[in-house]
């Protein structure tokens, strides 16, 4: 009896290290640098045209070997894309509730890091391994309004 007892709390105790171990581990130095880090809320000028929140990653070094590859933020995971304009600004764009049509589907995530709403962890691939860097102190700024319709050329006669 006394060997079940020892062996279940062995295989009990080596579970819960397996899972401690499976746990993202966050990188203490980027193998890039950036600089400040924002994010801009948006909404459509037309009901149920939608709503959601952008945040913008700007890369002032080479990424040789790394590709950026996600962002977590505000609960939400996302793909990170860069800009076509400018290869050096990555974009994550998540979509929020406000604003959207009445079978809209809020996606959700199970969140692997704890954060405050000013805080992202982005995730990026070095030779093949992913590997968790966190952002803190990122910046609002004044949210974006689209309008419903393009504005008119008044000079037009």
């Amino acid at each position: 009896m006394q060997f079940f007892k020892y062996l279940s709390v062995s295989v009990l105790a080596s579970l819960f290290f397996v899972q401690c171990s499976s746990a993202q581990k966050l990188e203490q130095d980027a193998p890039f640098k950036t600089s400040k880090v924002y994010y801009q809320k948006w909404i459509a000028g037309i009901q149920g045209g939608g709503s959601g929140i952008n945040v913008f990653i700007p890369v002032t070094t080479a990424l040789q070997s790394v590709k950026l590859d996600s962002l977590y933020f505000r609960g939400q995971k996302v793909i990170l894309l860069s800009q076509p304009s400018n290869g050096s600004l990555f974009m994550g764009r998540i979509i929020t509730e406000t604003n959207q049509r009445e079978d809209f589907k809020a996606s959700t995530t199970e969140m692997p890091f704890e954060l405050n709403d000013n805080q992202a962890v982005i995730s990026y691939i070095e030779n093949g391994i992913t590997k968790y860097f966190k952002i803190d102190n990122i910046v609002e700024k004044q949210m974006q309004q689209y309008p419903s319709a393009p504005p008119r050329n008044r000079n037009k006669q």
